[in-house]
């Protein structure tokens, strides 16, 4: 076999192992753990339907693309949940070695291509990548809604936490976080997220 269809046949085995990494956040009807390549699904599916109500023209294949890859490093590093205060003091040097190890066994300008990507994502440097983690925020929202908020309450998630990490809601796209607000209020309403 030629050695770039075998690094590239070696990454796409190696990246199934996403299936394998369970998230907090639960699938929508109080189902099971989601898992990360589930979450990338999802969100690539509401890049391409919500891509309207980005606040900037973005390019929706390579925002797409963006969803579907930010979580692959994940593999090694693990989920870290966004309400784990002391996981996410090392989540950064975990995944970036993570990014290293995974995007290597691609071929070298693959590799180039897909660490571009994922670090733009990471640093929130174009329209698509604002646009993304909108996304990648309003997709466990709209989960844990349809769940009458049960994974804040296992976890004993403020209202004032969760505004907290939607804010930035608002730099890919503000109609998304007023959708993004008024679950928020309506979950405090219900009883299911305390404001302190």
């Amino acid at each position: 076999m030629e050695e770039r269809l075998k690094k590239q046949l070696d990454f796409i085995l190696e990246i199934d192992k996403e299936k394998n990494i369970f998230r907090q956040t639960h699938l929508s009807g109080h189902g099971r753990a989601e898992n990360d390549a589930e979450h990338a699904w999802h969100m690539a599916v509401m890049a391409w339907l919500l891509k309207d109500y980005a606040n900037e023209p973005v390019d929706v294949a390579r925002t797409m693309m963006m969803c579907l890859i930010h979580d692959i490093v994940e593999i090694d590093a693990g989920d870290t949940y966004a309400y784990d205060a002391e996981g996410l003091k090392t989540q950064q040097a975990r995944e970036d070695a993570a990014k290293e190890r995974i995007f290597s066994l691609l071929p070298e300008d693959q590799r180039a291509e897909l660490i571009a990507l994922f670090d733009e994502f990471e640093n929130w440097s174009s329209p698509e990548a604002r646009f993304a983690h909108a996304l990648d925020n309003l997709q466990p929202l709209l989960l844990n809604n349809s769940n009458d908020g049960g994974d804040w309450k296992a976890h004993g998630v403020t209202a004032r936490q969760v505004y907290g990490r939607q804010r930035k809601t608002r730099l890919g796209s503000e109609p998304l976080f007023e959708v993004t607000d008024g679950i928020i209020r309506e979950q405090i309403r219900k009883g299911n997220l305390p404001e302190e």
